[in-house]
């Protein structure tokens, strides 16, 4: 009996410190130090919600830079089942999926098709990456400033204030948000309405 008595204190101790104590401080931590990021790191326009700077989305407008191919379930982008295609680089399936986002971007991009980088090609392995090289986002400024009215100069300092500068030993490149990229051009077009 001293021994079921022991094992249930034990239990009821380690219940509570692991599965209330600590996520209640881990929470206050969070909360306190980290607000932004502990809430999900939610971008906001004008007040309202426009989606989380850690999941990608997709952007088909012209005025907008696209984000990488999502390979989720039901329509790109879906949060609720990030996933990638899982297709091999020797399937002809992925071949021919490439050839015809290729041709997609064939369509609205000016740019010659055999420079496409391949992040605007290939979904990432969550297919929710919410980042594109800096090396895309070049490529697509001309599209977005020509739909915007705004000159290229502007469209690329814009796209260098965003840059994450990659990381070496992590062997990671320079890359840019897409959500803050895009939200950034929709806040320097309204200023530049608005003078």
């Amino acid at each position: 009996m001293k021994t079921l008595v022991v094992a249930v204190r034990t239990f009821l101790f380690f219940t509570v410190l692991t599965g209330i104590v600590y996520p209640m401080m881990i929470t206050g931590i969070a909360q306190t130090l980290f607000p932004f990021q502990a809430n999900g790191s939610i971008a906001q326009r004008d007040g309202v919600a426009v989606g989380s700077e850690l999941l990608g989305q997709s952007f088909r407008n012209p005025r907008y830079f696209q984000s990488r191919p999502s390979a989720t379930a039901s329509f790109p982008g879906n949060a609720m089942a990030g996933s990638g295609s899982n297709l091999a680089l020797t399937n002809p399936a992925w071949a021919e999926l490439v050839r015809h986002r290729a041709s997609e971007l064939r369509q609205v991009q000016e740019n010659d098709v055999a420079a496409i980088p391949v992040d605007l090609l290939t979904a990432s392995a969550s297919g929710l990456d919410p980042h594109i090289s800096k090396r895309a986002a070049m490529f697509q400024a001309t599209r977005v400033a020509s739909a915007r009215g705004m000159s290229l100069e502007r469209v690329t300092a814009l796209i260098d204030t965003l840059v994450e500068p990659g990381r070496m030993e992590l062997g990671t490149i320079d890359r840019v948000n897409v959500l803050r990229l895009n939200l950034a051009m929709d806040a320097e077009e309204k200023t530049s309405v608005s003078k």
